[in-house]
């Protein structure tokens, strides 16, 4: 690591602490940063209970830090995953979305809405207020299966087909999507739009430590992949020419970003755009050399879905607006300049 490179990551390192802290602080109990020090050290058992509220610290610690330790997760694996798809398929435009991964989920997550099977009524009986969590991730992970399976030929992973697979899977599983949101009753509707918008509202320790293993994997691994990803954005025969096994790196790629955006959609239902615009900012700005883009997307990504979630649960309070919606507003215009940006590029 250079550097530049390293300078970078600290920065964004400093950005993400910034927006916790700004997070944590922020909302209808107000905070100020020597309360929250006061709070913190009082938790660890270095402080001696003053400087800060009783309800001051059963905010922060049950209600806001949960709520801003699961946005930063979320945010640094939809990041890095986004990260990882763009240098798969060596595209800024690819996402996530693209394999199937966010539809495969939302529609195992409606299925458990909707239809009054006997399956679903056990699995809710056996892991209760975990089971569409898990209903949703069991379908991330199946859809990505199908659209691997497809797009394999003679051991190899062709690119086109993946990208074509994941463009008919998400059309299919968005129509069966629709026919279950058709058939809900309005309880069961309600419930399909608040998730389906996105939402950190839910978040809790138990959440936060659920979901940590399937975030901190892709996190910490993909990071790895770096030098590999760097290769193939040169082509499949220079990398291999080069020493990468590019069907194995291919095969952890989809692993990793299955694994952290099926959690991630699991337990907030589906934020769209972190990882779609965070790595192409991080290439626009900085350097297109996958060592920075992929920890630095877990960094911008943590910092910005947080910074998001605390303008939903602000903008209009005593409500709370979805989060999803706030995503697609930011990523919208961000998602249009890229498109732009590459159509200029096409031209010259």
């Amino acid at each position: 690591m250079n550097k530049k490179t390293g300078v970078t990551l600290l920065f964004l390192l400093l950005l993400m602490v910034a927006v916790m802290v700004l997070s944590s602080c922020t909302g209808a109990v107000k905070i100020s940063l020597p309360e929250l020090l006061a709070i913190l050290e009082n938790q660890a058992g270095l402080g001696d209970g003053t400087g800060f509220k009783s309800q001051q610290a059963a905010v922060l610690l049950n209600i806001r830090l949960p709520r801003v330790m699961l946005g930063m997760l979320i945010g640094a694996g939809l990041g890095v995953s986004g990260a990882g798809i763009q240098g798969l398929f060596r595209n800024p435009l690819a996402e996530p979305g693209l394999i199937g991964i966010s539809s495969g989920a939302t529609l195992f997550a409606v299925s458990m809405i909707v239809m009054e099977i006997s399956i679903f009524k056990k699995l809710t009986g056996m892991l209760g207020f975990y089971a569409l969590s898990v209903a949703a991730f069991v379908g991330a992970c199946l859809t990505t299966v199908i659209v691997y399976r497809l797009s394999m030929r003679n051991g190899k992973t062709i690119i086109t087909t993946l990208l074509l697979s994941g463009i008919a899977i998400n059309a299919l599983a968005g129509a069966f999507t629709g026919l279950l949101t058709y058939l809900a009753n309005d309880e069961q509707l309600r419930t399909i739009t608040f998730w389906s918008l996105g939402s950190l509202g839910g978040a809790s320790w138990e959440t936060v430590t659920g979901i940590l293993p399937f975030i901190l994997i892709p996190v910490f691994g993909l990071p790895f992949l770096a030098k590999s990803l760097n290769a193939l954005s040169l082509g499949d025969a220079q990398a291999l020419h080069m020493g990468v096994d590019v069907v194995m790196v291919k095969r952890i790629i989809m692993v990793l970003a299955t694994i952290a955006v099926g959690a991630s959609v699991a337990v907030a239902g589906v934020i769209g755009f972190i990882g779609l615009i965070i790595p192409h900012i991080l290439r626009m700005t900085f350097s297109s050399d996958h060592r920075l883009v992929i920890p630095g997307s877990a960094l911008l990504g943590a910092a910005l879905l947080s910074l998001a979630d605390l303008l939903a649960r602000t903008m209009v309070v005593p409500a709370e607006l979805p989060i999803g919606i706030l995503t697609a507003l930011i990523g919208t215009p961000v998602f249009l300049y890229i498109i732009i940006t590459e159509r200029n590029k096409t031209k010259i």
